[in-house]
């Protein structure tokens, strides 16, 4: 199954059937007064969170949707059938977009939430509902409303807990591997992880939660550059970040230089982002010795200024994996609790969300509009096309509980 997070589909309510203009003809009853039913209301459409779905891929190549129009009326006063709601499935965390005016139609973030895109049509009255004493014969009829036309964009952010950033080769997917029974690819060469994985992490009885890794964050990701602002939007909906650093890079890269690269990209795409709780997790530490790895630590906290939590971990080796795990399963519940007693931390957290949702709305479109400048020739720039390919053979979605 692909893996698709963004699609742009039309839909079209039912038109409201037509009101019928008809009168009473019965044996014996010449002259029975009019009888014409209304019409039947158009179906409407709604959007559904199906938490069965992890993906948009079924809307990829079917982007047109129309549900029924209402029946006209009949005589005998026969009201015309009401048209058929259409039901459309999304994944839990599909953003509802307006593709015209780009204002946020709603957010699917619970299972079985339900969101009309689309109402349908009025029914048309018949000629009795115009019937009077001084109108005993009518002979008007209204015809029915048309059903809304919208033009929608659908984008979807994974929902986890736990966002890992890092570099390509920083270990995510292995730390993934380590801490949950997700098995997403494993290599030893950079951009192996094309998609977005999430894995549940089990720390005791009842008690987990999700994490995600994003893939394609590097210098430039947030002009586009790699897989660009594809998944880093899927970070505005974590509530912890882990950031990943390669301790012992086979390039001799500088761990600090890496730590600001990532920095620097979520300042651009998102400056409310950076300000998202963030703990710096140093993994690979058993590639090097113990006097080594404290050597390493002590000059990236001292250099970075760094005051929040650190870990030396080995994800391949498991070493480390299960404190950091209980740490942040202990972290959520504590803010979860803060957020039910403390009204004020409650506010500043959702304001928070709210700004780095408006920010990464912004900085999307930024780019969107770009793209399509450059696309008529009207602008330039360095935008990476790859996201309006339409690769069939694109990366599968890996999600596994």
């Amino acid at each position: 199954m692909k893996f698709v997070d963004e699609v742009a589909i039309t839909v079209k309510a039912g038109d409201g059937g037509n009101g019928c203009m008809s009168f009473r003809r019965e044996k014996f009853i010449p002259k029975g007064g009019p009888d014409g039913g209304d019409g039947g209301d158009g179906g409407s459409i709604f959007l559904e969170a199906d938490v069965n779905l992890n993906t948009l891929v079924d809307y990829r190549y079917t982007r047109r949707f129309n549900a029924k129009r209402g029946e006209n009326g009949r005589g005998s006063d026969c009201t015309g059938a009401k048209g058929e709601d259409m039901v459309l499935p999304v994944p839990v965390g599909t953003t509802v977009i307006d593709a015209g005016t780009q204002e946020i139609i709603g957010d699917l973030t619970e299972p079985g939430q339900r969101l009309l895109v689309a109402q349908g049509g009025f029914h048309g009255l018949g000629n009795t509902r115009f019937k009077s004493s001084v109108n005993r014969a009518p002979r008007q009829t209204t015809q029915g409303s048309l059903g809304d036309l919208r033009d929608l964009k659908l984008e979807l952010k994974v929902l986890a807990d736990v966002g890992l950033l890092g570099l390509p080769n920083a270990g995510k997917s292995t730390f993934i591997r380590s801490v949950s029974a997700a098995k997403p690819k494993v290599a030893d060469y950079p951009f192996t992880t094309m998609v977005p994985n999430l894995g549940v992490v089990d720390v005791g009885q009842l008690r987990s939660f999700v994490i995600a890794d994003i893939p394609g964050v590097i210098a430039g990701a947030a002009d586009g550059a790699g897989l660009g602002t594809r998944f880093l939007k899927h970070l505005s909906r974590t509530r912890l970040l882990l950031h990943l650093v390669d301790m012992a890079p086979l390039d001799q890269s500088d761990p600090v230089e890496a730590v600001e690269t990532i920095l620097h990209e979520l300042g651009k795409f998102s400056p409310s982002l950076t300000l998202r709780e963030r703990w710096l997790v140093l993994n690979k530490c058993d590639q090097l010795l113990e006097d080594e790895q404290q050597t390493i630590l002590d000059d990236v906290v001292e250099r970075l200024e760094w005051e929040g939590p650190v870990y030396v971990i080995s994800a391949s080796e498991r070493q480390g994996t299960a404190e950091l795990a209980k740490d942040v399963m202990n972290w959520l519940d504590e803010r979860e609790h803060r957020l039910v007693e403390d009204e004020e931390y409650a506010e500043a957290m959702a304001e928070l969300d709210q700004r780095i949702e408006d920010e990464a709305r912004a900085h999307i479109q930024e780019l969107d509009d770009r793209r399509a400048l450059r696309k008529q020739g009207i602008g330039t720039g360095d935008l990476d096309d790859d996201d309006d390919e339409d690769d069939e053979d694109g990366p599968e979605i890996i999600y596994v509980r």
